[in-house]
C-alpha cells in the first residue's frame, strides 16, 4: 500500500527524534523526484529555484505565485512515497495569505513547509541584494503558520536570510524569535565559513537545516563533519538541476558538432528503463488485462 500524506509526516518527524543527518536531495520536477524516490533518502526537498526555473524558465526571485508552486509540490508530493519537504517562499503575502498557504501545503500532501523573513519579492539565499522584513513580523508570519496546520506532524521550517546584510547576530537573534515563536526547524542562510556555521549550531537549540549548494557561499561540508556540528538536515537543492543542465548540453553538443547521439548512448537513461521509471509498466499490464 503506497504512503499516505499521514504516514510521510509522520515518518520525518520521526526521523527527526533519531540520530544522524537527514539528507534531502533537491528535486524540481518529476523525473528528478521519481529518481530520487527510488534510492531510499529520508526526505526530498523541493527546490524553489529549481521549480521556478523548470516550470517558467525564470530566476528565483519572487515571478513565481502560491498557485505555481503549491501545484508544483502537490504533483510531486502525489507522486513520490518520501515524505517532502517544499519551498514556500514568504508565505506569498501578509499573515492571511501564509495560513491560506499553510492550509494550502497541508493539503497537497507536503511533509514540512519552509517559510523565509525576505521582502517580497524575494530572492534566492545564495544571490546578492537580499532584504529581510522586521523580526517581529516573520515571528507573527511563524506564529501563524503553526496554527493553521491541521497536524503537529506538518513541520514549519523557518528561514532567516539577515545574516548576508546584517550579519550573524541579528541572524541568531531572528533565528531564536523564529524557534519562540514554535517553529519546528530553523534554516540559518548562507553562512559563509565552518566558524559562522558552528556559531549558529552551539546558538540555536532547536533542529537546524544546512543548505549545500554547489557554487554557493556555503562551504560544502561531508556529513560527518555537518552531524558534528550539531545539523539535523542538509538539502542539496541545486545538485539535479546542475547535473542536468551539464548533461543536456553535453549531449545536445554531440548532436551539433556530429550529427547523431550514436556517440552519447552511454550517457543516456536506457529507454525501457526511463519507461518504468515513469510507471508504463501499470499501463502494460492493465492493457494486456483489458485486451480483447
Amino acid at each position: 500500500m503506497a504512503a499516505t500524506a499521514s504516514d510521510k509526516r509522520r515518518s520525518l518527524r520521526q526521523r527527526l527524534q533519531e540520530p544522524g543527518l537527514i539528507a534531502a536531495p533537491g528535486v524540481f520536477e518529476m523525473i528528478s523526484a521519481r529518481v530520487a524516490d527510488r534510492m531510499g533518502f529520508d526526505a526530498l526537498y523541493m527546490t524553489g529555484y529549481g521549480a521556478v526555473a523548470s516550470y517558467l524558465g525564470l530566476p528565483d526571485a519572487g515571478l513565481a505565485t502560491y498557485t505555481d508552486m503549491v501545484g508544483r509540490a502537490g504533483s510531486i508530493a502525489r507522486g513520490t512515497s518520501t515524505p517532502l519537504i517544499a519551498d514556500a517562499d514568504t508565505g506569498y503575502g501578509g499573515l492571511l495569505n501564509v495560513d491560506h498557504t499553510v492550509k494550502g501545503y497541508e493539503a497537497a500532501g507536503i511533509a514540512a513547509i519552509q517559510l523565509e523573513d525576505q521582502e517580497f519579492p524575494k530572492k534566492c539565499g545564495h544571490t546578492p541584494g537580499r532584504r529581510v522584513i522586521p523580526a517581529e513580523d516573520m515571528a507573527k508570519k511563524v506564529r501563524v503558520a503553526v496554527e493553521a496546520r491541521d497536524s503537529d506532524d506538518f513541520l514549519v521550517i523557518a528561514r532567516t536570510d539577515a545574516l548576508t546584510t546584517l550579519g550573524l547576530d541579528e541572524a541568531l537573534r531572528r533565528a531564536e524569535m523564529y524557534a519562540e515563536a514554535g517553529a519546528d526547524i530553523i534554516f540559518v542562510e548562507a553562512p559563509e565559513t565552518v566558524e559562522q556555521m558552528e556559531k549558529i549550531c552551539r546558538t540555536i537549540d532547536k533542529p537546524l537545516l544546512a543548505n549545500m549548494v554547489e557554487g554557493g557561499k556555503t562551504p560544502l561540508l561531508p556529513k560527518a563533519e555537518l552531524e558534528k556540528l550539531g545539523y539535523k538536515i542538509a538539502i542539496y537543492p541545486g545538485t539535479a538541476f546542475l547535473a542536468m543542465g551539464r548533461a543536456v548540453e553535453d549531449v545536445y553538443t554531440t548532436l551539433r558538432e556530429t550529427g547523431t547521439t550514436e556517440g552519447a548512448l552511454d550517457r543516456l537513461y536506457k529507454f525501457e528503463d526511463f519507461s518504468r521509471l515513469m510507471g508504463f509498466e501499470r499501463v502494460w499490464d492493465f492493457d494486456k488485462k483489458h485486451a480483447d
